[in-house]
Protein backbone atom coordinates (compact mmCIF):
# COMPACT_ATOMS: atom_id res chain seq x y z
CA UNK A 1 0.00 0.00 0.00
CA UNK A 2 1.20 2.86 -1.05
CA UNK A 3 2.04 6.13 1.93
CA UNK A 4 -0.01 9.06 1.68
CA UNK A 5 1.32 11.85 3.47
CA UNK A 6 -0.68 15.34 4.27
CA UNK A 7 1.87 17.96 3.29
CA UNK A 8 1.84 21.17 5.46
CA UNK A 9 3.34 22.87 2.50
CA UNK A 10 0.13 22.27 -0.34
CA UNK A 11 -2.41 21.54 2.72
CA UNK A 12 -3.49 18.37 0.93
CA UNK A 13 -2.77 14.16 1.18
CA UNK A 14 -0.74 13.35 -1.52
CA UNK A 15 0.40 10.13 -2.26
CA UNK A 16 4.00 9.88 -1.39
CA UNK A 17 6.56 9.57 -4.12
CA UNK A 18 10.82 10.29 -3.59
CA UNK A 19 12.92 11.96 -5.78
CA UNK A 20 14.86 8.51 -6.43
CA UNK A 21 12.91 5.78 -6.77
CA UNK A 22 13.49 3.30 -4.01
CA UNK A 23 15.53 5.89 -1.62
CA UNK A 24 14.12 8.33 0.78
CA UNK A 25 15.63 11.00 2.38
CA UNK A 26 14.55 12.34 6.05
CA UNK A 27 15.14 15.05 8.36
CA UNK A 28 13.69 15.65 11.51
CA UNK A 29 14.23 18.43 13.51
CA UNK A 30 15.99 16.87 16.98
CA UNK A 31 15.95 18.30 20.57
CA UNK A 32 17.78 21.90 22.04
CA UNK A 33 19.74 19.90 24.81
CA UNK A 34 20.12 21.77 27.66
CA UNK A 35 18.00 19.50 29.96
CA UNK A 36 16.41 16.21 30.73
CA UNK A 37 14.05 15.28 27.93
CA UNK A 38 10.46 14.79 28.02
CA UNK A 39 7.75 12.36 26.40
CA UNK A 40 7.20 15.52 24.28
CA UNK A 41 10.49 14.87 22.60
CA UNK A 42 9.61 11.21 22.80
CA UNK A 43 6.48 11.79 20.75
CA UNK A 44 7.77 13.26 17.80
CA UNK A 45 10.72 10.52 17.43
CA UNK A 46 8.24 7.52 18.16
CA UNK A 47 6.05 9.18 15.23
CA UNK A 48 9.03 9.41 13.08
CA UNK A 49 10.83 6.16 13.70
CA UNK A 50 7.16 4.83 13.04
CA UNK A 51 7.14 6.70 9.33
CA UNK A 52 10.18 5.34 8.77
CA UNK A 53 9.53 1.64 9.49
CA UNK A 54 7.10 1.48 7.15
CA UNK A 55 9.17 3.11 4.76
CA UNK A 56 11.55 0.25 4.64
CA UNK A 57 8.81 -1.92 5.27
CA UNK A 58 7.84 -1.01 1.92
CA UNK A 59 11.49 -1.45 0.42
CA UNK A 60 13.26 2.39 0.01
CA UNK A 61 16.41 2.70 1.64
CA UNK A 62 16.09 5.46 4.06
CA UNK A 63 18.56 8.01 5.02
CA UNK A 64 17.24 9.68 8.09
CA UNK A 65 18.95 12.55 9.72
CA UNK A 66 18.15 14.11 13.01
CA UNK A 67 19.93 17.09 14.82
CA UNK A 68 20.71 17.94 18.08
CA UNK A 69 20.95 22.21 18.53
CA UNK A 70 23.65 22.07 20.72
CA UNK A 71 24.39 26.12 20.16
CA UNK A 72 21.61 27.87 21.60
CA UNK A 73 20.50 30.91 24.21
CA UNK A 74 18.80 28.51 26.17
CA UNK A 75 21.84 26.12 26.42
CA UNK A 76 23.93 29.29 27.55
CA UNK A 77 22.09 30.47 30.10
CA UNK A 78 21.45 26.63 31.93
CA UNK A 79 25.86 26.44 31.59
CA UNK A 80 25.94 29.93 32.61
CA UNK A 81 23.68 28.94 35.99
CA UNK A 82 25.93 25.94 36.55
CA UNK A 83 29.24 27.05 35.72
CA UNK A 84 29.71 24.73 33.14
CA UNK A 85 30.80 25.15 29.52
CA UNK A 86 27.90 24.97 27.06
CA UNK A 87 29.08 22.45 24.37
CA UNK A 88 29.62 20.32 27.75
CA UNK A 89 26.21 20.52 29.15
CA UNK A 90 24.94 20.20 25.44
CA UNK A 91 27.11 16.85 25.00
CA UNK A 92 25.89 15.10 28.31
CA UNK A 93 21.98 15.83 27.89
CA UNK A 94 22.56 14.67 23.84
CA UNK A 95 24.02 11.09 25.05
CA UNK A 96 21.15 11.03 27.48
CA UNK A 97 19.39 11.10 24.68
CA UNK A 98 20.57 9.01 22.45
CA UNK A 99 20.07 6.77 25.72
CA UNK A 100 16.49 7.62 26.01
CA UNK A 101 16.01 6.53 22.23
CA UNK A 102 17.62 3.27 22.65
CA UNK A 103 15.26 2.25 25.98
CA UNK A 104 12.36 3.77 23.93
CA UNK A 105 12.86 1.07 21.12
CA UNK A 106 13.98 4.10 18.68
CA UNK A 107 15.57 3.07 15.44
CA UNK A 108 19.29 4.91 15.36
CA UNK A 109 19.62 7.72 13.04
CA UNK A 110 22.22 7.67 10.09
CA UNK A 111 23.48 10.73 11.58
CA UNK A 112 23.01 12.70 14.72
CA UNK A 113 24.72 15.95 13.58
CA UNK A 114 25.39 18.98 16.15
CA UNK A 115 25.57 22.61 14.61
CA UNK A 116 29.24 22.69 17.37
CA UNK A 117 30.65 20.59 14.50
CA UNK A 118 28.91 22.12 11.31
CA UNK A 119 30.36 25.78 11.76
CA UNK A 120 32.09 25.69 8.49
CA UNK A 121 28.51 24.51 6.56
CA UNK A 122 26.79 26.83 8.13
CA UNK A 123 29.03 29.99 7.58
CA UNK A 124 29.57 29.26 3.71
CA UNK A 125 25.63 29.16 3.54
CA UNK A 126 25.38 32.52 5.32
CA UNK A 127 27.91 33.88 2.97
CA UNK A 128 25.99 32.59 -0.03
CA UNK A 129 23.00 34.28 0.90
CA UNK A 130 25.40 37.49 1.63
CA UNK A 131 26.19 37.42 -2.33
CA UNK A 132 22.90 37.25 -3.48
CA UNK A 133 21.53 40.01 -1.60
CA UNK A 134 19.25 37.74 0.69
CA UNK A 135 21.53 38.65 3.35
CA UNK A 136 22.78 41.71 5.18
CA UNK A 137 25.15 42.91 8.00
CA UNK A 138 24.38 44.86 10.66
CA UNK A 139 27.27 45.43 13.88
CA UNK A 140 28.71 42.18 13.83
CA UNK A 141 25.18 40.21 12.81
CA UNK A 142 23.99 39.40 9.71
CA UNK A 143 20.14 38.97 9.01
CA UNK A 144 18.40 37.66 6.60
CA UNK A 145 16.30 39.80 4.37
CA UNK A 146 12.62 38.28 4.42
CA UNK A 147 11.21 40.94 1.87
CA UNK A 148 13.60 39.88 -0.72
CA UNK A 149 11.84 36.01 -0.76
CA UNK A 150 8.34 36.72 -2.88
CA UNK A 151 7.19 33.21 -0.99
CA UNK A 152 7.68 33.80 2.44
CA UNK A 153 5.05 32.50 4.65
CA UNK A 154 3.52 29.50 2.07
CA UNK A 155 4.01 26.94 4.53
CA UNK A 156 2.40 28.85 7.66
CA UNK A 157 -0.18 31.08 5.85
CA UNK A 158 1.48 33.92 7.46
CA UNK A 159 1.39 37.24 5.50
CA UNK A 160 4.82 39.02 6.05
CA UNK A 161 3.23 41.59 8.17
CA UNK A 162 2.32 39.18 10.80
CA UNK A 163 5.75 37.71 11.03
CA UNK A 164 6.36 39.43 14.71
CA UNK A 165 3.07 37.52 15.78
CA UNK A 166 3.83 35.29 18.60
CA UNK A 167 7.40 34.40 17.82
CA UNK A 168 11.03 33.99 18.49
CA UNK A 169 11.95 36.66 16.24
CA UNK A 170 14.08 39.18 17.95
CA UNK A 171 13.50 42.29 18.31
CA UNK A 172 15.48 45.29 17.04
CA UNK A 173 14.65 48.53 15.54
CA UNK A 174 17.91 48.57 13.08
CA UNK A 175 16.67 45.92 11.02
CA UNK A 176 15.33 46.89 7.58
CA UNK A 177 11.57 44.51 8.19
CA UNK A 178 10.55 43.33 11.85
CA UNK A 179 10.51 40.19 10.79
CA UNK A 180 14.18 39.85 9.59
CA UNK A 181 15.70 37.12 11.45
CA UNK A 182 19.51 36.56 12.54
CA UNK A 183 21.51 34.25 10.50
CA UNK A 184 24.58 35.33 12.49
CA UNK A 185 24.58 36.51 16.13
CA UNK A 186 28.04 38.61 17.08
CA UNK A 187 29.93 37.34 20.25
CA UNK A 188 29.46 38.51 23.30
CA UNK A 189 31.06 38.18 26.70
CA UNK A 190 30.05 34.61 28.33
CA UNK A 191 28.98 33.20 25.21
CA UNK A 192 30.58 30.45 23.13
CA UNK A 193 32.05 32.15 19.76
CA UNK A 194 33.45 30.79 16.37
CA UNK A 195 35.63 32.84 13.71
CA UNK A 196 33.71 33.45 10.42
CA UNK A 197 34.26 35.47 7.55
CA UNK A 198 31.66 38.08 9.71
CA UNK A 199 33.55 38.30 12.43
CA UNK A 200 32.90 36.24 15.63
CA UNK A 201 30.07 35.00 17.04
CA UNK A 202 27.74 31.87 16.56
CA UNK A 203 24.58 30.91 14.43
CA UNK A 204 21.10 31.84 14.23
CA UNK A 205 18.47 28.77 15.42
CA UNK A 206 17.09 28.30 11.54
CA UNK A 207 19.98 28.13 9.72
CA UNK A 208 21.52 25.82 11.85
CA UNK A 209 19.26 23.18 10.36
CA UNK A 210 19.38 24.49 7.09
CA UNK A 211 23.25 23.91 6.45
CA UNK A 212 22.84 20.38 8.14
CA UNK A 213 20.29 19.23 6.02
CA UNK A 214 22.04 20.99 3.00
CA UNK A 215 25.38 18.44 4.27
CA UNK A 216 23.79 15.29 4.82
CA UNK A 217 21.01 14.78 2.25
CA UNK A 218 21.65 17.57 -0.25
CA UNK A 219 19.48 20.24 -2.03
CA UNK A 220 16.12 18.51 -1.72
CA UNK A 221 14.94 16.30 0.94
CA UNK A 222 11.91 14.17 0.64
CA UNK A 223 10.45 14.08 4.14
CA UNK A 224 11.28 16.85 6.93
CA UNK A 225 9.32 16.75 9.63
CA UNK A 226 9.19 18.21 13.20
CA UNK A 227 6.64 19.18 16.10
CA UNK A 228 3.72 21.89 14.40
CA UNK A 229 5.27 24.24 17.07
CA UNK A 230 7.91 24.59 14.54
CA UNK A 231 6.02 25.09 11.80
CA UNK A 232 6.44 29.35 12.26
CA UNK A 233 8.99 30.76 12.63
CA UNK A 234 11.62 27.54 12.32
CA UNK A 235 10.24 25.39 9.73
CA UNK A 236 9.20 28.77 7.36
CA UNK A 237 12.90 30.27 7.52
CA UNK A 238 14.46 27.62 6.79
CA UNK A 239 12.45 27.14 4.13
CA UNK A 240 13.15 30.97 3.24
CA UNK A 241 16.88 30.82 3.80
CA UNK A 242 17.26 27.22 2.03
CA UNK A 243 15.35 27.65 -1.10
CA UNK A 244 17.05 31.29 -1.61
CA UNK A 245 20.62 29.70 -1.10
CA UNK A 246 20.13 27.01 -3.62
CA UNK A 247 17.32 27.92 -6.10
CA UNK A 248 15.39 24.71 -5.57
CA UNK A 249 12.43 23.23 -3.42
CA UNK A 250 13.74 22.43 0.27
CA UNK A 251 11.65 19.65 1.26
CA UNK A 252 8.97 17.61 -0.71
CA UNK A 253 6.96 16.38 1.94
CA UNK A 254 6.73 18.32 5.11
CA UNK A 255 4.86 16.32 8.24
CA UNK A 256 4.56 18.06 11.41
CA UNK A 257 2.78 15.82 14.54
CA UNK A 258 0.66 17.46 16.94
CA UNK A 259 1.59 17.87 20.81
CA UNK A 260 1.53 15.73 23.89
CA UNK A 261 -0.37 17.92 26.29
CA UNK A 262 0.11 17.68 30.35
CA UNK A 263 -2.96 19.55 32.56
CA UNK A 264 -4.01 21.20 29.40
CA UNK A 265 -0.98 22.81 28.01
CA UNK A 266 1.50 21.52 25.84
CA UNK A 267 4.62 19.63 27.50
CA UNK A 268 7.79 21.82 27.35
CA UNK A 269 10.69 22.71 29.10
CA UNK A 270 10.01 26.21 29.50
CA UNK A 271 6.51 25.99 30.94
CA UNK A 272 8.00 23.27 33.56
CA UNK A 273 5.09 21.03 33.04
CA UNK A 274 6.61 17.68 31.54
CA UNK A 275 7.70 14.17 32.65
CA UNK A 276 10.97 12.59 31.48
CA UNK A 277 11.20 9.62 29.67
CA UNK A 278 13.13 8.72 32.69
CA UNK A 279 10.29 9.02 34.64
CA UNK A 280 8.01 7.40 32.61
CA UNK A 281 9.92 4.55 31.86
CA UNK A 282 10.48 3.83 35.29
CA UNK A 283 6.58 3.06 35.84
CA UNK A 284 5.50 2.07 32.30
CA UNK A 285 6.86 0.36 29.53
CA UNK A 286 8.32 1.70 26.03
CA UNK A 287 5.19 0.21 24.16
CA UNK A 288 2.66 1.51 26.77
CA UNK A 289 4.19 5.16 25.43
CA UNK A 290 4.13 3.97 21.98
CA UNK A 291 0.74 3.05 21.63
CA UNK A 292 -0.44 6.14 23.49
CA UNK A 293 0.77 8.00 21.53
CA UNK A 294 -1.32 6.45 18.14
CA UNK A 295 -4.31 6.48 20.32
CA UNK A 296 -5.28 9.36 17.99
CA UNK A 297 -4.36 11.02 14.80
CA UNK A 298 -0.64 11.61 14.94
CA UNK A 299 -0.87 15.35 14.20
CA UNK A 300 -3.77 16.19 16.96
CA UNK A 301 -2.88 16.60 20.35
CA UNK A 302 -2.54 13.32 22.81
CA UNK A 303 -3.72 13.97 26.01
CA UNK A 304 -1.39 12.50 28.96
CA UNK A 305 -2.32 11.29 32.25
CA UNK A 306 -3.12 8.69 34.46
CA UNK A 307 -5.89 7.44 32.90
CA UNK A 308 -4.63 7.63 29.11
CA UNK A 309 -1.37 5.49 30.31
CA UNK A 310 -3.33 2.99 32.51
CA UNK A 311 -5.83 2.65 29.42
CA UNK A 312 -2.84 2.42 27.43
CA UNK A 313 -0.97 -0.39 29.40
CA UNK A 314 -4.57 -2.23 29.86
CA UNK A 315 -4.99 -2.16 25.75
CA UNK A 316 -1.61 -3.35 25.33
CA UNK A 317 -1.88 -6.67 27.72
CA UNK A 318 -5.09 -7.88 25.79
CA UNK A 319 -2.89 -7.25 22.58
CA UNK A 320 -0.16 -9.72 24.16
CA UNK A 321 -2.94 -12.09 25.56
Amino acid sequence: MALRIYNTLTRQTEEFAPIEPGKVSMYVCGPTVYADAHIGHAMAAIIFDTVRRYLTYQGYRVRFVTNFTDVDDKIIRRANEQKRDPIELANHYADEYLRHLRDLNVLEADVYPRVSEEMGWITQMIGGLEEEGYAYRLDGDVYFRVKKDADYGRLSGRRLEEAMSGTRVEEDARKEHPGDFALWKSAKPGEPSWESPFGPGRPGWHIECSAMCLHHLGEVVDIHGGGNDLIFPHHENEIAQSESYTGKEFARYWMHNGMLQLAGEKMSKSLGNLITIDQFLKEHSADALRLLIFTGHYRKPVVYSAETVESAERSLARLRS
